[in-house]
């Protein structure tokens, strides 16, 4: 859908029914990924492309059947085919399930509520239902970065199930295919949702050239965000020592901070614990909209942390942002086991999680998620059941 999203988006304010063919599964040597449209107006205007050529005619057909009958989506599979030179198949050997559904905008408005977003470069998600009982199949749902989402796939339930999931992707800057339903604890049917995602990857900024800073850049990249390592020592900030990091920086941490962009998804980690450095970076990160904040150091240095902060005149609201000492507390002692102990509370914040093993917790085990990094800007969310596990004493222990 990315693809096309400007021609749609025009169509839609055009209030112009459009045929929308969709790969949705691909096996094998394919042309195009899953998540790649091909659309066919009213009027008979095509754009886009699901094969590269080889089955454009054959799609276009049936999308011209589905706009004049107005019928039901349709899910059809094209492979390869030697027996038949002409044949309607791939020649490069893959199979593709594509589809086909008639788009009205007046009857769907929140698509071209999404596909604003999408041609604006702001990061949004559509869900998709792509295999379903007849009756849910070809249903969409918008999922903002933040705020309500719009539409329906069918229900309450299987909207707050598939829009959690959404942003998780949304959040990964991904595209991608996921299975829910079929149990009591989400939604009665079973759905296959594709997630079409407009959205750059989440950036992870890691501050100072540290072991710990390596293996978080290898965890922060594993989960799918973008990560730069800074450190005002050239000595240190190399790429020989982080090759896991999609950039390393010299520079001031707060003069790379003010001359880089960030938003909600955005998740700060500052491992120097050195005031020189720390303080002038916290000040100026405490006051921006990113997702998460945290600091290394023992609860001593986290005090006098805080103390010169305020000096600086940082608001105590703001100060409430700050996770320190860092991480989760998983016993951590290695840097690997550390780097866990960081992305288990940041995707705590990005999921408004508790951080409790989930046998202390009832209900659900997937909360709908209503909002994108709530935990990050509110105080995190109390469990009725109460954490017995270990206290560490004050005196520095990663994670």
């Amino acid at each position: 859908m990315l693809n096309i999203a400007e021609t749609l988006h025009a169509w839609c304010g055009e209030a112009r029914p459009f045929a929308l063919a969709t790969v949705v599964d691909v096996n094998g040597s394919a042309p195009l990924p899953p998540g790649t449209a091909l659309a066919v107006s009213a009027d008979g205007d095509v754009i886009g492309s699901v094969s590269g050529g080889c089955v454009e005619g054959a799609v276009y057909e049936l999308c011209r059947e589905t706009l004049e009958s107005g019928g039901a989506p349709v899910l059809t599979r094209f492979g390869y085919s030697d027996s038949d030179a002409f044949a309607v198949g791939l020649t490069c050997g893959g199979e593709i399930e594509i589809l086909v559904q008639r788009v009205d905008p007046a009857v769907q408005p929140h698509l071209t509520a999404a596909l604003a977003e999408m041609v604006a470069g702001r990061p949004a998600a559509v869900a998709q239902v792509v295999d379903s009982p007849e009756e849910l199949l070809g249903g969409t749902l918008y999922v903002p970065a933040e705020g309500p989402y719009d539409g329906t796939l069918g229900g309450q339930r299987e909207d707050e199930v598939v829009a959690a999931q959404a942003r998780a992707l949304l959040r990964a800057g991904r595209t991608g295919r996921i299975e829910v339903g079929g149990d009591a604890d989400t939604c009665p049917e079973r759905l296959s949702v594709l997630v079409h995602t407009s959205a750059r990857p989440p950036h992870m900024l890691i501050f100072g050239a540290v072991d710990f800073a390596d293996a978080l850049s290898e965890a922060g990249r594993f989960l799918g965000y973008r990560v730069t390592v800074c450190d005002a020592r050239p000595v240190f900030a190399t790429r020989a020592r982080f090759p896991h990091a999609d950039e390393v920086v010299t520079d001031w941490p707060h003069r790379y901070l003010a001359a880089t962009e960030v938003d909600s998804r955005t998740a700060i980690c500052v491992l120097t614990h050195d005031a020189k450095f720390d303080i002038p970076l916290l000040r100026l990160a405490l006051s921006l909209p990113v997702g998460y904040i945290g600091a290394m150091g023992s609860r001593r240095t986290h005090e006098q942390r805080l103390e010169l902060l305020r000096d600086t005149g940082v608001p105590e609201a703001d100060l409430a942002r700050l996770n320190s000492p860092i991480g989760l507390d998983l016993g951590a002692h290695t840097p690997q086991e550390t780097a866990i102990s960081i992305t288990a509370e940041i995707i705590t914040h990005a999921h408004d999680g508790t951080g409790l093993p989930l046998s202390r917790r009832t209900g659900p085990i997937h909360a709908p998620v209503t909002a994108s990094w709530k935990g990050a800007l509110a105080d995190p969310p109390k469990s009725s059941t109460p954490y017995a596990g270990p206290v560490v004493a004050d005196g520095w222990l990663p994670g």
